[in-house]
């Protein structure tokens, strides 16, 4: 069960999982020693799975992006969900309601590497249907 501080160490982490263990206690109000602890039990129970990176948009300008919907067979969602997990060309994975079980927003390097990873999902044994669109430019709100 996580308590307040777990709560609120999972939060400065997603803003930025390099935040020094220090300045972590520092914000948290606690000592090193409790940081570190909670971010090794939080890893060992499976809680954080791991730590990762989001690349700015201007990084890699003449990356192919794009949102794949998925439906998914009855119970297969889970086998689905696993397989894609794995792609090194998903930067999100998230599941829904609606007509779609599943959005996968996919960065691939050209055109023909985007189609495909597009292959390797609908042949995926539990893939009923996707839609794919493009992506073009990031747009922020004012």
């Amino acid at each position: 069960m996580l308590d307040n501080l777990d709560h609120r160490l999972i939060a400065v982490l997603r803003a930025n999982s390099r935040t020094p263990v220090a300045v972590l206690s520092r914000e948290l109000g606690v000592n090193r020693s409790t940081v570190t602890s909670r971010i090794e039990r939080l890893v060992d129970s499976g809680v954080i799975e791991g730590f990762t990176l989001r690349l700015g948009n201007d990084v890699d300008r003449d990356a192919v992006r794009g949102v794949t919907m998925v439906v998914t067979a009855p119970n297969e969602g889970q086998s689905v969900v696993r397989e894609i997990r794995g792609y090194p060309e998903v930067e999100r994975l998230h599941s829904t309601t609606g007509a779609w079980d599943l959005v996968v927003q996919l960065r691939c390097r050209s055109l023909s590497e985007f189609d495909l990873v597009l292959e390797r999902i609908r042949s995926l044994p539990g893939v009923r249907d996707t839609q794919t669109s493009l992506l073009f430019n990031s747009l922020t709100a004012p």
